[in-house]
């Protein structure tokens, strides 16, 4: 499976300024919606919103929105607040996690907001439409004595996520009531947002919207990023992509036929190796779990060697690939997913292939080439158009899924990008 560990975000957590509300059991077994191929031409969708009445400042880039008592408000104004407020079913985490994490680590919040941004401030309010579900956040999960290239989350406080959203109350000059963006948000209904410097609007909204939480957004971009600019592919390339079939695996591959490579994915299941060569026009492809060598298996599909290895599992995939590498090979290193459940990470054996094949491995954030990100936009939002780029996406409804669709990308459950609908309007 894939994993964003080339991802660290701004160390902007929410903070919590008042007692914890009232909470209520996690739904067992929500309803989830499955793989699903979304055509390029699917229209987007919009909303219009009030606009409602300052609330208190709450000092943090995403930050809990909070009810003033209308006790100490004149007349007018309280009715104005009360008018205002609406429910906001959060997801906090329970408890940090040691090896697997499982659905009762997080829970489901209920607690109202208002739709409002304090006096002169740059805030805005955002409605979220889509939450994205990556591999990164399970370290965030964890409590770590050393700093991780990523902050841990908070017990008892609100995950955070990338996500898309619509702008419902804006301080900011260059935002207003009605935009849609994409970027860090809470895993929630509604987010105050105090620091704008990580999101990006949208400009392609005639494009599926749910698009920038993959192909148009930080998954995308890290397939694009570490493909080109870390690997540097050259036409006539041998390329190998584990965790072929996810959220950043099945655009690796498409770019690098699109370049004139020669492309291999490995996948854990039958079902998503064919995804890999019907619909996404890998060469070949295999499923591991299937394979007693995975040495003799990379030989078998890669005769003459591996030029670019796209790294996203780590562990003994990893030590097979090294072995198999060509001389001046690149391994672009995404992430290494088979290891972060792990209280003891596996070794790597083989690593002296890369002095005697003089291998360049390269491991990246993707946040490092945001300054390039409106020019992979348009690209990729022009290969979604023309039919070049096919993406596949695995919806879960409802915010009250979103443990169980989190919580899936660490036992192989879902089949491209996982993401969950939180409204669509």
């Amino acid at each position: 499976r894939p994993t964003y560990a080339s991802q660290v975000w701004p160390a902007h957590e929410p903070h919590t300024h008042s007692s914890p509300p009232v909470r209520s059991p996690l739904p067992r077994a929500p309803r989830i919606k499955r793989a699903r191929l979304l055509p390029h031409h699917a229209p987007a969708r919009s909303a219009t919103h009030e606009t409602h009445p300052p609330e208190r400042v709450v000092h943090s880039s995403i930050s809990r929105l909070q009810i003033t008592s209308s006790s100490v408000l004149p007349r007018k104004e309280a009715m104005a607040a009360a008018a205002a407020e609406v429910s906001n079913k959060r997801v906090v985490l329970k408890r940090h996690v040691t090896g697997f994490p499982t659905e009762d680590d997080m829970e489901l919040v209920p607690a109202t907001a208002r739709l409002a941004v304090p006096p002169g401030s740059a805030a805005v309010v955002l409605k979220n439409l889509y939450l994205s579900c990556d591999p990164y956040m399970r370290s965030r999960m964890s409590r770590h004595d050393e700093p991780s290239y990523v902050p841990d989350f908070v017990q008892g406080e609100v995950l955070t996520a990338l996500g898309v959203s619509k702008v419902v109350e804006s301080g900011h000059q260059d935002y207003k009531p009605g935009d849609l963006v994409w970027g860090m948000t809470g895993c929630e209904e509604y987010t105050l947002i105090t620091n704008l410097e990580s999101h990006f609007k949208i400009n392609h909204p005639e494009l599926p919207l749910s698009y920038y939480t993959g192909v148009l957004g930080m998954p995308g971009f890290t397939a694009y990023a570490g493909f080109f600019e870390v690997a540097k592919p050259k036409k006539g390339d041998y390329v190998f992509v584990s965790a072929a079939s996810g959220a950043v695996g099945q655009l690796v591959g498409q770019l690098a036929k699109i370049t004139g490579c020669y492309v291999v994915g490995s996948a854990g299941s039958d079902e998503k190796v064919n995804l890999l060569k019907t619909k996404f026009g890998f060469d070949n492809a295999f499923n591991y779990k299937k394979e007693q060598d995975l040495t003799a298996t990379l030989k078998r599909y890669f005769p003459e060697g591996i030029d670019i290895y796209f790294e996203n599992v780590g562990g003994a995939m990893l030590d097979a690939v090294l072995l198999n590498m060509r001389l001046h090979g690149r391994v672009a290193v995404c992430g290494m997913i088979s290891q972060y459940n792990l209280e003891q990470p596996e070794g790597v054996r083989n690593l002296f292939c890369i002095v005697a094949k003089r291998i360049r491995m390269e491991g990246f954030m993707v946040t490092e080439y945001y300054g390039n990100y409106r020019k992979f936009e348009e690209e990729m939002a022009g290969y979604l158009k023309e039919g070049k780029i096919t993406y596949v996406e695995d919806v879960a409804e409802g915010i009250e899924s979103y443990p169980t669709a989190l919580i899936g990308l660490f036992y192989g459950r879902n089949t491209g990008k996982q993401l969950v609908a939180v409204a669509r309007d």
